[in-house]
């Protein structure tokens, strides 16, 4: 089976348009974008197109690649206290001079769309990066269930492996994950009853990483030969598998709703 992400993203948006409609004023989401990335053009159209669809506003703040680490903190503390913006985001990646960590940590945690801040002293106010609530969302409309299964993540990355990761763990899933230094790794992927990769290398995963009855979750987003592709070479993979998402068109769908989820959620 494909598991595409279309039907779940649609979903999701129904539930998010009928949230907008109950709250007394639309959502606010501010994107810090830095320079003028293509990549993070194209992201920023879907995030204001998702948001024009359900009822929310988006406003990007756009600023010069060559700011420096300072003035851009004292633009995410103004947003911070800025009572009319519900939720921010940093677009990654950042330039090398300035340290993203510490960029992305001072956002608010009451307005932390991306839910990457590590302060966090209240599980109340924690948001699940939208990529691992993607994939959750994925599995949940298609049934798939995490509890008692082995799971194999491939990836360790903050905004995706790590937080897929700990979202599979709480779900009950028993999880491994992999990375460059694991011994053996297509044999732990193999043995996997879920396979979820999030390494960002195109055709890492082939058949001797599968097999008969597994789900496979593909994250990855490559870009070979000016087509988009995920970890998984699919050709060889698909066939052996039970399910599969598709690259593109499985969980990239899914990041944008999924962020869109968070910020509602920090509305309260």
């Amino acid at each position: 089976m494909i598991l595409y992400g279309a039907p779940v993203k649609e979903k999701i948006k129904g539930e998010l348009i009928e949230k907008v409609k109950k709250l007394e004023r639309e959502p606010v989401l501010a994107i810090v974008q830095i320079g003028g990335r293509e990549d993070s053009n194209i992201y920023i159209k879907q995030k204001q197109k998702f948001a024009d669809e359900i009822g929310a506003k988006v406003l990007v703040n756009k600023f010069e690649e060559n700011i420096s680490q300072e003035d851009l903190e004292e633009k995410i503390k103004k947003l911070n206290e800025d009572k009319n913006i519900n939720g921010i985001i940093v677009q990654l990646p950042l330039p090398k001079h300035l340290d993203s960590e510490k960029i992305i940590n001072l956002i608010s945690v009451k307005k932390d769309a991306d839910g990457l801040s590590e302060n966090l002293p209240s599980k109340n106010f924690q948001t699940i990066p939208a990529t691992a609530r993607g994939v959750m969302a994925l599995l949940d409309f298609y049934e798939i269930s995490v509890v008692g299964r082995k799971v194999a993540v491939i990836g360790r990355s903050k905004l995706a492996g790590g937080p897929i990761a700990k979202v599979m763990k709480e779900r009950g899933g028993n999880v491994t994950v992999c990375h460059r230094s694991t011994e053996n790794m297509a044999q732990v992927c193999r043995e996997a009853d879920i396979l979820i990769s999030a390494a960002g290398k195109a055709g890492l995963v082939t058949k001797e990483f599968v097999k008969a009855g597994q789900v496979v979750v593909d994250v990855g987003i490559n870009r070979v030969d000016g087509k988009i592709v995920g970890d998984v070479a699919s050709a060889e993979v698909e066939p052996i598998v039970a399910s599969i998402t598709p690259v593109p068109g499985g969980i990239g769908p899914l990041t944008v709703a999924c962020l869109f989820q968070n910020l509602l959620d920090l509305c309260g």
